[in-house]
């Protein structure tokens, strides 16, 4: 892989090095693990493996250099993920419909971007769309929070995203917005909004979607809920919102046979 770079992305935690590892999106330069002992963790052997069937270079740790190694004793050295311009992206995305994208509006702590890359892989989604400003940068914080989901969603960077989504629209999305005020619920949306192309908006805690992303969305949507709270936390709401879109694109389910 080369010599390491000397201002490397050091990447921690054992899910998101794994995915690291397995997804090889971003530049890969050096594992540095904790020397085989007694006590160690399990899946240090797993990154070594994955690291070397890359091309990566191992380096095992030993004494107090080990013991700088944040728990359970590996770090990876790394460059960025890449990140895409909306017109690339277009091309690089599957051509068969539905196709699925998440545009955060305003979204700007780490951990809450993590989740939602979390939530939007684990659910099929094609890719992230975040804005130049006012959106965390793809640290090694996120990868962390999304337990190294983020290493395989592919990401694009818009400047104006009211103006992306009218791009969307343009090539055939159905662009939505979680609204806990609209006055359609998410299980009402109409099944063509349901299973076509779609990109779904969601907007930062406590201030929801700005005015003018809000005036382009196609059809806001509410999470009916039944309990006290009027509403949930971002990374909650896309949970919720994703995985339905999931339901509905998949259709109908056959009848089990008795």
């Amino acid at each position: 892989m080369g010599r390491p770079r000397e201002h490397a992305e050091r990447i921690t935690g054992i899910h998101p090095i794994r995915e690291a590892l397995r997804a090889r999106r971003r530049p890969l330069d050096e594992l540095r693990l904790r020397a085989p002992g007694r006590g160690g963790h399990a899946g240090l052997a797993e990154l070594a493996g994955l690291a070397r069937a890359a091309g990566v270079a191992v380096t095992e740790l030993s004494g107090g250099a080990a013991d700088k190694l944040e728990s359970p004793g590996a770090e990876l050295r790394a460059g960025p993920l890449p990140e895409l311009e909306l017109e690339t992206l277009l091309v690089e995305l599957p051509p068969e419909p539905p196709r699925l994208l998440v545009a955060l509006d305003g979204v700007e702590d780490p951990q809450n971007l993590g989740a939602i890359a979390r939530v939007a892989e684990g659910a099929g989604a094609s890719a992230l769309l975040l804005t130049r400003r006012h959106a965390p940068p793809l640290s090694p914080a996120v990868s962390r929070a999304s337990a190294g989901a983020i290493e395989w969603l592919p990401v694009a960077r818009v400047s104006n995203l009211a103006r992306a989504l009218e791009s969307l629209q343009k090539e055939g999305f159905w662009s939505l917005g979680a609204d806990p005020a609209a006055g359609t619920s998410l299980f009402e949306l109409p099944e063509s909004m349901a299973a076509g192309d779609r990109v779904l908006v969601l907007g930062a805690e406590g201030r929801g979607l700005r005015p003018g992303v809000a005036a382009r969305v196609d059809h806001p949507i509410a999470i009916p809920l039944g309990g006290h709270v009027e509403s949930l936390n971002v990374s909650a709401a896309a949970a919720v919102v994703l995985f339905e879109l999931r339901r509905r694109a998949a259709g109908p389910r056959e009848p089990r046979a008795g």
